[in-house]
């Protein structure tokens, strides 16, 4: 595990598109994993900037998302797909038929979790995955559990995840209360894991990624098991 403490968000942020800069321009036809959330958006930004200042190519990418919330139509404005167009695709010159997030449409969940997991191998499997991190040390949305499923699947989301979620609804009523999301063993197929952590609420979780142990109760602390890790933090995360 490579471990990086930034001193704010904004340092954090530009540290972690470097690292996807790299990978884009060594292999022009990569295939990215990418998260939602309000952490990635920083990264975002820098990625759209240095595609519009410095001619970073996204033609030959191709994206697939790591969740999306079920049942939930694509154009929903709280949907995973309408805010990967609105925070990145809309504004970079990506191909959208080459960008995945699982179909919160799907009438048939676990079939859609199956074919999703297909088409990323037949993709040849992700070069580098983003991830943010849940209070409860949550990824995607594998949340604390004695059991963790392996491959992309439907998912209950925990009552801290939906209060979490809560903030981006007018009522928490409507925050989804299910989810489709790869899982751990889908995750840890990628060649390289980007975590992103940002302030004071999750140094808990960041302190036990830190830690030598590994528990189901900390999903994110399974990521020590990968061969190519990298945790990004600022010092809010990092110290506390």
């Amino acid at each position: 595990m490579k471990v990086i403490v930034c001193d704010n968000y904004d340092e954090m942020s530009l540290q972690g598109a470097k690292i996807f800069e790299k990978q884009i321009r060594e292999k022009a036809n990569s295939i990215l994993g990418l998260a939602t959330g309000s952490t990635p958006i920083g990264m975002y930004q820098h990625l759209i900037k240095m595609h519009k200042e410095e001619g970073l190519d996204f033609s030959k990418i191709t994206s697939f998302n790591l969740d999306e919330y079920y049942p939930i139509s694509q154009t929903n404005d709280q949907s995973y797909r309408y805010f990967m167009n609105e925070q990145l695709f809309n504004h970079i010159n990506i191909d959208k038929n080459n960008t995945f997030v699982p179909n919160g449409e799907a009438t048939d969940a676990d079939l859609e979790c199956k074919q999703y997991d297909e088409k990323i191998a037949q993709y040849g499997g992700i070069d580098i995955q983003l991830l943010g991190i849940g209070r409860n040390g949550h990824i995607g949305f594998n949340e604390p559990d004695k059991k963790l499923f392996a491959s992309t699947h439907k998912t209950d989301l925990t009552q801290d995840t939906i209060d979490a979620n809560s903030r981006f609804f007018d009522d928490i009523k409507d925050v989804p209360t299910k989810a489709l999301t790869m899982g751990i063993g889908s995750i840890m197929k990628a060649k390289t894991v980007v975590l992103l952590a940002s302030g004071k609420n999750k140094h808990e979780v960041v302190n036990a990624m830190l830690d030598d142990f590994i528990t189901t109760d900390i999903p994110s602390t399974l990521l020590k098991a990968h061969p190519d890790f990298i945790l990004i933090c600022d010092k809010d995360a990092y110290e506390g």
